[in-house]
């Protein structure tokens, strides 16, 4: 697919409601490679020139999301991407799998899920 205005909307405004259902922020959107190689290095490490490869990558560290559009075909796809990659921002403990897949096809259907929290939220302490 091309980037258009209205397809920008539809991914932005989409990621909005998907983030309101998971209980967390907007996380910042990517949609081109240039993108992901302005921002800084710090913030895209490993998964920095290799991004034009997948349809969607999550960056942990700067809260931020990568949809390659042209890897795209339908808005169906780019619907089960943008789900996809805020599975792995809202359940960071989550590998690829049947649960994985369940929690997507939840966000999909209008599930809402409540806060995470983290050891650090829930007043547990890591060790050093």
């Amino acid at each position: 697919m091309r980037l258009t205005d209205s397809l920008l909307k539809y991914m932005a405004d989409l990621t909005e409601r998907y983030c309101e259902q998971c209980s967390m922020e907007t996380p910042f959107l990517w949609f081109t490679t240039r993108e992901v190689k302005d921002a800084p290095a710090s913030w895209t490490k490993g998964r920095r020139t290799s991004a034009y490869h997948y349809y969607g990558v999550t960056y942990h560290g700067a809260n931020a999301v990568f949809i390659n559009v042209r890897l795209h075909k339908t808005r169906k796809s780019i619907q089960n991407t943008v789900s996809h990659e805020l599975v792995h921002l809202r359940f960071p403990y989550l590998s690829h799998g049947i649960e994985f897949d369940k929690k997507t096809n939840q966000i999909i259907k209008g599930k809402v899920f409540p806060p995470y929290k983290g050891k650090i939220e829930r007043g547990e302490t890591t060790c050093h």
